[in-house]
């Protein structure tokens, strides 16, 4: 059986992702058909203040988006597919919040992400084929700089949008290769994502709390060719993530 050299797309999201994407889906609902009943605010003169400061929390996934080049497709190389697996992750930051408009801001989040995707080959030996997964490790320095667009409070709610480019430094990128797990794919370390979301801002007593899930999708080929049968059939690999936050300002 000829087994043809393509590649595929893993697109589906981890099943702990669409759990709580779902349930934050499903509280903000919650949270916006209860604002509609009029109650006391809570930090009234809250989005008057010109700057805030906070830290944020969360958890992401991470994956490529691969491009075969014509090597891979015309070779006698061993490697015939790669899958992408999603694999979760965590990430920490501070928030700093300037206030530009009454209905516009300007944030930076410096902080550090850290996760895992991981590449599932298809190689062809001589007792037959047979799976190798390559476990691509990434530990991000980020600096985003993003526009929050924040629709009319709603007594204590107030939905927003976010959109921005963010500067990702992978610390993880030039870490030595153990000799038993080489071949290894290898990545570039510098890499400039835009980023795309929306969340809801909840005003507590004391503080503001906010969730939100956001799109990052990187802009460099990240791929370092070094010569090997996983690398040189790859002509572009691009990293995008999804993050779900949760901020405490």
């Amino acid at each position: 059986m000829i087994i043809p050299k393509i590649v595929f797309f893993n697109e589906a999201i981890n099943g702990m992702l669409k759990k709580v994407v779902l349930s934050l889906v499903l509280i903000s609902i919650c949270f916006l058909a209860d604002a509609q009943r009029s109650k006391v605010l809570n930090t009234p003169k809250y989005d008057l203040d010109p700057l805030h400061f906070g830290f944020t929390v969360g958890f992401n996934t991470m994956d490529f988006n691969i491009y075969n080049s014509k090597k891979f497709i015309n070779s006698f190389d061993s490697v015939y597919a790669v899958n992408n697996l999603r694999q979760a992750g965590f990430n920490l930051g501070i928030v700093s919040n300037l206030r530009l408009a009454p209905f516009l801001d300007l944030r930076f989040l410096p902080g550090i992400t850290f996760g895992q995707r991981d590449l599932e080959f298809l190689v062809r030996g001589k007792n037959g084929f047979y799976k190798r997964v390559m476990k691509v490790e990434s530990t991000f320095l980020e600096f985003p700089l993003t526009l929050k667009y924040k629709a009319k409070r709603i007594n204590n709610y107030r939905p927003y949008l976010i959109g921005g480019v963010n500067y990702r430094l992978d610390l993880a990128a030039r870490k030595e290769i153990k000799e038993e797990e080489k071949p290894m794919i290898l990545l570039e370390r510098d890499d400039l994502y835009y980023e795309l979301g929306f969340g809801i801002d909840y005003y507590l007593p004391f503080f503001k709390f906010s969730t939100e899930i956001k799109y990052c999708v990187g802009l460099a080929n990240i791929i370092r060719n070094d010569g090997t049968e996983y690398s040189r059939g790859i002509e572009k690999m691009v990293s995008n993530l999804i993050v779900v936050s949760f901020h405490f300002e």
